[in-house]
């Protein structure tokens, strides 16, 4: 019988106690029977109270300039007025204002973030009585770590805290019954919510229901509970919309954990980049470039598809490079006859004679495009550097360099994992997608030097994990990228086989954590760029083209997590700890640049 690996928790981490303290210390001076009245009646004066007792703003207030103080938070993110948001809740409840203040919490990827809100809610509890919490979160990958995350932990808390009673409850809107004992239960209550759940007039949340009889509709049982919002990766919950949806909930407060916040509205604590990378808390970073020489000054061009309907000019999909900024973005762009390429694409090498002469997709003949220089495309050819071959070059180094690192690290008693992030879903997920071929290919001939792997198939080895979103047209659930005649090709096999990659990469650290499980690489697009992390990820491979500088940290994060050993311990160690970055162009300079930081 395989034992089942327990992950262990230091309790006594300075930098993660500083993180909770600086939570607490922003209602100090506040006792129990003055939060359970500030939970009715806000932060206007709470009747009935001596003055010493009043829960002001000043109050909050001074307490956060002390906190600041202390901490040394630069004098530009401080105020001389507590920062409230203050808006009106979603159009189609009506025309309500809330009013609460947020208070951030700023610490690097892979320091602990999810423990220390977790453990967070507990010392609220027990030093102020609070009992209603909401974890709201972007995606589904970081809503299903935060409740795999309470779950490794539950023991380790219930040890620390004298076993309190505490549940923690997935948002399901087939499952609204849960919101009456939310609201009802005396015990703390944890309620994991995605943003999409309740942002939208269409949300069950806002209709009424017979799970929950009576005249007051399901949002309105979180309502009046007061809750505390815990704002998972909030940057990504900035738009009007997403703070009308928050203001709904009507929250007593809101605590925002990220890494890479926009904004940091009432900053109480920042543990950055370089204060981990000091203290030895993350890995450090390699880089390794794989590139063509100049590959991005010369014409890449490839016809994905001619498109053509009775009574319109027929229309090429062509995938190319298109200036973003200071970085060239690998995408798809759609052209008509007499189009001018370089007015799409802003790159030089457009210039000269890129406009389209005619595109045709003729009865027996290969669909092309031609443009006024003579260059003429068909799918089944392309121009400029091969991508396909680029490719290959870096999953062979990744390969490479994890089967190296497990190597030395096999007698660590430590797991390595290889995290890729691709291009496009399909060329993964297709049947002959053609980066699961170069890989499979590439692993085959790779194996034989390492005895650990030799007698391993590819398709053993590999697992993938890609969001997902309803089709509109078929109703069914279909990854970002796939087109919906492959969706409809899908048989149950692929079906059951994605159900079981969804339960090991995101429900089951401690089986993918483990020598019993094959699975060691993982394969990913979007989803994993932040919220899933593992602490045993030593490769990152980097098949897209990735232009936004939060977006590159976040996947890069993705493996900073000091490593474990079978017994779900951390081993530290700095030439353990090297995080490998195999990185074309646009991410080699920039991993480069984030590790001399």
């Amino acid at each position: 019988m395989t034992k089942t690996m327990q992950l262990k928790f230091d309790p006594n981490l300075d930098f993660q106690l500083a993180a909770i303290q600086s939570v607490l210390d922003v209602f100090k001076g506040m006792d129990k029977h003055t939060v359970d009245l500030a939970a009715e009646f806000g932060y206007d004066i709470i009747p009935n109270l001596p003055p010493a007792q009043l829960l002001y703003e000043s109050d909050l207030l001074q307490n956060l300039q002390h906190i600041q103080d202390y901490y040394r938070i630069a004098i530009s993110d401080r105020a001389d007025h507590l920062a409230l948001d203050n808006g009106m809740v979603l159009e189609f409840i009506g025309n309500d204002s809330v009013l609460y203040p947020n208070f951030t919490i700023e610490m690097e990827t892979g320091t602990g973030k999810t423990y220390v809100y977790l453990r967070t809610i507990y010392e609220l509890n027990k030093t102020y009585g609070f009992r209603k919490f909401i974890i709201v979160v972007p995606s589904i990958a970081i809503f299903e770590g935060v409740i795999k995350n309470f779950e490794i932990a539950k023991s380790h808390f219930a040890a620390l805290y004298h076993n309190p009673t505490i549940h923690i409850t997935r948002y399901e809107g087939e499952r609204l019954s849960n919101l009456r004992s939310f609201a009802a239960s005396p015990f703390i209550e944890v309620l994991v919510m995605t943003l999409a759940g309740f942002n939208s007039k269409n949300n069950v949340i806002f209709k009424p229901s017979e799970k929950l009889p009576g005249e007051r509709l399901p949002y309105q049982y979180i309502q009046e509970t007061r809750p505390i919002l815990i704002l998972d990766e909030p940057q990504n919950m900035g738009s009007e919309k997403a703070k009308a949806a928050l203001r709904t909930l009507n929250p007593l407060f809101a605590l925002r954990y990220s890494a890479t916040h926009r904004e940091s509205p009432n900053l109480v604590y920042t543990l950055s980049p370089f204060d981990a990378f000091q203290k030895n808390l993350v890995k450090r970073i390699q880089v390794k470039g794989v590139t063509y020489r100049e590959s991005f000054n010369q014409p890449f061009l490839v016809l994905e598809e001619v498109v053509t309907q009775r009574g319109k000019k027929p229309t090429a999909k062509v995938r190319t490079f298109v200036q973003k900024g200071d970085y060239p973005k690998e995408e798809t762009i759609t052209l008509q006859k007499e189009n001018d390429l370089h007015q799409k694409t802003k790159r030089p090498e457009h210039k000269e004679g890129y406009v389209v002469r005619e595109i045709a997709a003729l009865r027996g003949e290969d669909p092309f495009i031609e443009f006024e220089n003579g260059v003429r495309l068909t799918a089944t050819d392309s121009l400029g550097p091969i991508r396909h071959e680029l490719f290959r070059i870096q999953i062979r180094e990744t390969i490479e360099r994890h089967m190296d690192t497990q190597q030395t690290l096999k007698s660590q008693n430590i797991k390595v994992l290889s995290l890729f992030f691709i291009d496009r879903v399909a060329n993964y997920q297709d049947e002959d997608g053609i980066i699961k071929r170069i890989f499979d290919e590439e692993f085959e001939r790779i194996k034989i030097r390492y005895p650990d792997f030799a007698s391993l198939e590819a398709e053993h080895v590999r697992s993938a994990y890609f969001a997902k979103r309803k089709n509109i047209q078929t109703g069914e659930e279909e990854a970002f990228d796939t087109p919906v005649d492959e969706l409809a090709r899908r048989n149950k096999k692929i079906r059951e086989a994605e159900k079981e990659a969804f339960q090991l990469i995101m429900r089951d650290k401690e089986r993918l954590l483990s020598f019993d499980e094959p699975v060691c690489f993982i394969f990913a697009h979007s989803a994993l760029k932040e919220g899933w992390d593992n602490p045993n990820v030593f490769q990152i491979c980097t098949l897209n083209q990735t232009v936004s500088k939060i977006k590159k940290r976040q996947e890069i994060g993705r493996g900073l997590r000091i490593c474990v050993n079978q017994n779900g311990e951390r081993v530290f160690g700095s030439n353990i700890n090297i995080l490998t970055v195999v990185a074309n162009e646009s991410y080699e300079s920039y991993a480069g640049k984030l590790q001399s930081e």
